[in-house]
This record gives C-alpha cells, sequence and structure tokens, in this order.
C-alpha cells in the first residue's frame, strides 16, 4: 500500500493506517521532516505510530530528489523529477533497497509513506511500479475502508524484472 500524509492532523493519518490494519509504515522520504507538517517529522510520527501499534521504519535509498543521467532510458517522462527518480530505479542501490522493500512486504502488511497527496504526483508511484514487476500488488489508501489498486504507468515497459519509460517514438 501507498499513502501520502498530506496536510491530515496525525489522528486522522493514524485511523487510515489501522483501518487498512497496517503493521508497519515505510517512509520514503529523503528528508523524513516536514516544515508546515511537524506531526510527520521522524523525531515525532514514530511514537504516534507505536501508540497504534505500527512499526516505523524510514528508508532514505527509496527516496526522491534524484539526478537524471546522460542518456537517460527514460524520455517518457518529461518531468525531471519522475525521470531522475526512474534513472536510479535502474541501479543497484535501488534494486538492493526494493529487494529488502518487497522482503518487508512479504512478512508485514506495510504501507510506503510521502509527502505528497496524490500518488500519480509522487516518486511513491514509480516504486509501486517496480513492485509491481515483483509479483507484488499495490494500492493507495483512500480512506480507512478503500483503496485504490495501483496501475502499472501505461508507457512503461517491463523487460523481466527491470522497468523502464522510454520515450515513444515521434
Amino acid at each position: 500500500m501507498t499513502v501520502g500524509h498530506s496536510t491530515r492532523a496525525i489522528e486522522e493519518f493514524v485511523a487510515l493506517l489501522k483501518g487498512q490494519a497496517v503493521t508497519l509504515l515505510v517512509d520514503v522520504r529523503t528528508v523524513p521532516r516536514s516544515r508546515h507538517n511537524p506531526q510527520f517529522n521522524a523525531d515525532a510520527l514514530p511514537a504516534h505510530l507505536a501508540a497504534a501499534n505500527i512499526g516505523y521504519t524510514h528508508v532514505p535509498g527509496l527516496g526522491g530528489f534524484r539526478r537524471v543521467t546522460p542518456n537517460s532510458p527514460n524520455g517518457g517522462w518529461h518531468n525531471l523529477s519522475f525521470r531522475a527518480y526512474a534513472d536510479y530505479m535502474q541501479t543497484p542501490d535501488f534494486a538492493r533497497e526494493l529487494t529488502s522493500l518487497v522482503v518487508l512486504a512479504r512478512q508485514q502488511r506495510i504501507a510506503l509513506m510521502c509527502a505528497e497527496a496524490v500518488p500519480w504526483r509522487c516518486h511513491r508511484s514509480l516504486i509501486a511500479d517496480a513492485l509491481h514487476v515483483q509479483g507484488v500488488a499495490t494500492c493507495e489508501i483512500v480512506s480507512p475502508t478503500r483503496l485504490q489498486a495501483h496501475k502499472l504507468t501505461p508507457f512503461a515497459r517491463v523487460r523481466g524484472e527491470r522497468i523502464d519509460y522510454p520515450q515513444s517514438p515521434p
């Protein structure tokens, strides 16, 4: 599952997770802080989650803010932040982090968290694509009682366990 904390009150956010029986929140923000929503800072959030019997782990290796590589195979992304993250997805570092995430997902009911409210504006949608390729179904938490299934990005190209986002021919 994936979820964006957005500007939610901490009580509302915890209720979302509890409603979906999440046992571990995986923070995929590069910097686990929010100037405007300090309830989601890494020094505050774990205590709120623990009170609801939800674990917390920060995985900076899945965070955003990456750089586009020369000759990027991901020209299908016009948004440079997404292209840069898709380039990062081609690296051994990402593969290692994804493998660890797949193991967690098979052991616990996890939710990936970033700040952005909507998944299609967040790098967690690319992580969900990568999980899909690994055979791990992913959904966005919409409410305490509703999930929305993740759909593979339409212009994604899957080859075995690898995924890229090529520019379509003119």
